[in-house]
């Protein structure tokens, strides 16, 4: 964990929304370039488990995730974050940035500002239990691209 610098508080506007599916809930997130899809769908995805104005920024964490391809990179990253929530110290972000991004070898470098999440203090959204490849979706074009990923919650 590290400490957060004056820079950091810059919070990206929302670039996403939750899309009604049959027992879980389908993530739909878009940005200017692919780094930035990705970016909102990590937010999207802590944003959904607690309100985000709850989040402080308190500490910084910093993961890596790598796939065979755009897909399981996409899947791997999300997966490496649900699991910082997942174990202690249960770290919730407010806002996930994408340090390093390499397309041929498909590996993600990234840092989460956020905190422990903390029952009492954040409010309890929908846990999330696993990340799917049912209906992943990755559209890229010029200025343009959206991600369609279905998350599956704890009932």
């Amino acid at each position: 964990m590290g400490d957060i610098v004056e820079e950091d508080w810059n919070l990206p506007p929302c670039k996403y929304e939750y899309l009604d599916h049959t027992a879980d809930v389908q993530l739909h997130a878009w940005g200017v370039t692919l780094i930035e899809a990705f970016e909102q769908c990590a937010n999207a995805m802590f944003h959904y488990m607690t309100e985000v104005e709850y989040i402080e920024m308190k500490e910084t964490f910093e993961i890596e995730a790598s796939g065979h391809d755009m897909m399981t990179l996409l899947y791997n990253f999300l997966d490496e974050l649900l699991f910082i929530f997942s174990a202690e110290p249960f770290y919730i972000a407010r806002k996930v940035e994408i340090l390093e991004f390499d397309r041929t070898e498909f590996k993600i470098k990234a840092k989460g500002f956020g905190e422990e999440f903390q029952l009492g203090k954040h409010p309890q959204g929908t846990e999330v239990k696993a990340i799917t490849f049912s209906n992943m979706q990755i559209h890229e074009s010029e200025g343009n691209c959206e991600i369609n990923i279905i998350i599956r919650f704890k009932f």
